[in-house]
């Protein structure tokens, strides 16, 4: 209970993003063009207009998304209490929480302070003067009968966000953008537990425990023609969810209309065992929350370096340019950086980010190589990444840390050992955590073959045991080099690098016969 969410909101046919800030939310919209029996959203998240098969007619979808997210703050939006992941029920709830008559709100600096920085990172407008709401309405888990929120002016407006996205089999990369409509500050309600055994419902007022929720807002229409009538899906928790539950509602609308029925302005659930909606509860008789402004706190005045008062406490104001100066590197700048320092491909800088602790990895092993960052890349994406998936580890819970594949890759950029010995020390640290990469090729012989007289002498004694291969390649059949260069690194178990074989075969091969 007056857990600090942000809501965010992403708007119609467009994106509204209402952030929830255990009282904070965001309001996000976006429209899909949609051919009936197309792929699914959740695979084609953006789909541009497309020519109607013959007989199909064309749909465009209007998607508006209010995100509740949870700022992460030691206390709650509007009291001291402690917030703290799977408390006792009840443990954490201060009088204020409880609604007992007399306690006031007390607003929270740094929950305040999170608002302004997520606005920043979604360029919004962020309102030097925000205020506070009461919207009334009934349930158990709400002891105050009011929700304090910001309905008329909240913290920060009309932002976008930009993300880009990588199409086709070239993976050419596409940058869209969704309308950030706004961020308020709001008091989160308490939770319900639901007992069906003894066909009862308890009440947790500690709250904090959902760090994402998303309320999706779906309609459709024909294109040049009004909106449709929308419905709501609540209280989606995860990504994968929301993006099926946008595309059953989209399908499901449209195969209405398309039989003559009709959609009702109701509120539905996703049951993702079924992988469909199902409704709630109508909205035809639409409720009236009273919104009236909040008597107990005041405006929240916010202040930037040309408004800031000569002398001011920096403890007792909120500056929005030194909130600024502290935002970390963002996404996609961190993505642009990796493409020009690295020279990396723009889907690989996509994949770095997203899996969790790889871009740190790969940096570390970036610090303790010498090896081309493109070879770093190389690794870290193709055969770490690979391991981890296969083995469905976290980055946190690799057995090879960044410092021993950054050894492993200077014993492979000093030719040392080959590419595929490599592999086989890889796969080494892999099954025997903690043992150095140089003691695995020592152990296991897997050191490049260095005596170059060795190598040729090798390389002779293969030409004079093969002499039909030896009459392909002389008669014009250059792929069939590749016989020797193979039965070469067998007898050297590996050890001898490949370029280097097939330069001494060819050496010998145009030489006369001694």
């Amino acid at each position: 209970m007056a857990v600090p969410t942000l809501r965010c909101g992403f708007s119609g046919s467009r994106w509204t993003f209402a952030l929830v800030d255990r009282g904070c939310r965001h309001r996000t919209v976006a429209t899909f063009n949609w051919i009936r029996g197309q792929s699914s959203v959740a695979q084609q998240p953006l789909h541009t207009a497309q020519k109607p098969r013959k007989g199909a007619q064309e749909w465009a979808a209007v998607v508006g998304l209010e995100i509740h997210a949870q700022i992460s703050s030691n206390s709650k939006l509007f009291s001291g209490a402690e917030v703290r992941f799977a408390a006792p029920p009840n443990s954490l709830v201060s009088f204020f929480d409880a609604s007992l008559p007399g306690t006031l709100p007390v607003l929270n600096r740094r929950c305040v302070e999170a608002a302004v920085m997520t606005g920043l990172a979604l360029n919004c407008h962020i309102n030097q003067k925000s205020l506070f709401d009461r919207k009334h309405y009934f349930y158990a888990d709400l002891p105050a009968g009011y929700q304090i929120t910001q309905q008329r002016l909240p913290i920060a407006v009309n932002g976008n966000l930009a993300y880009s996205i990588c199409v086709g089999k070239q993976q050419r990369e596409i940058t869209k953008t969704v309308r950030v409509k706004q961020i308020q500050l709001e008091q989160d309600s308490g939770k319900s537990l639901h007992d069906d055994l003894r066909s009862q419902t308890l009440v947790d007022l500690n709250r904090a425990e959902g760090q994402l929720r998303v309320d999706a807002n779906v309609s459709v229409h024909h294109p040049g023609e009004p909106l449709g009538v929308r419905t709501e899906v609540k209280n989606l928790n995860s990504i994968r969810f929301l993006a099926k539950a946008i595309d059953y509602e989209i399908q499901r609308q449209i195969s209405e209309l398309e039989n003559g029925g009709e959609i009702l302005n109701e509120t539905r659930s996703f049951d993702y065992k079924l992988g469909c909606t199902v409704p709630m509860r109508d909205k035809e008789g639409k409720q009236d929350y009273r919104f009236m402004p909040e008597p107990n706190l005041p405006p929240l005045l916010l202040y930037d370096s040309t408004s800031l008062p000569a002398g001011a406490d920096p403890q007792q104001v909120i500056d929005i340019d030194r909130i600024r100066e502290t935002l970390p590197e963002l996404p996609s700048e961190t993505r642009a950086r990796l493409v020009q320092q690295y020279g990396m491909l723009p889907e690989h800088s996509f994949t770095l980010l997203n899996e969790v602790g790889l871009l740190e990895f790969f940096q570390n092993v970036i610090k303790e190589t010498r090896a081309e960052p493109k070879k770093v890349v190389s690794w870290v994406l193709n055969t770490f990444l690979g391991y981890l998936k296969q083995q469905n580890l976290a980055v946190s819970e690799s057995p090879v840390p960044p410092s021993a594949l950054a050894e492993l890759l200077d014993l492979l950029h000093t030719r040392a050992i080959s590419s595929a010995a490599a592999k086989q020390v890889f796969e080494e640290l892999w099954k025997s955590p903690g043992k150095p990469p140089a003691q695995i090729v020592s152990e296991k012989q897997l050191g490049l073959l260095q005596d170059r007289e060795a190598l040729e002498e090798l390389c002779r004694a293969t030409l004079d045991g093969h002499p039909q291969v030896v009459r392909d390649v002389k008669g014009g059949n250059p792929r069939a080099i590749n016989k020797l260069i193979g039965l070469v690194r067998k007898a050297t178990q590996g050890r001898a690098e490949p370029a280097l074989i097939k330069q001494i075969l060819e050496k010998q091969l145009s030489s006369p016969a001694p």
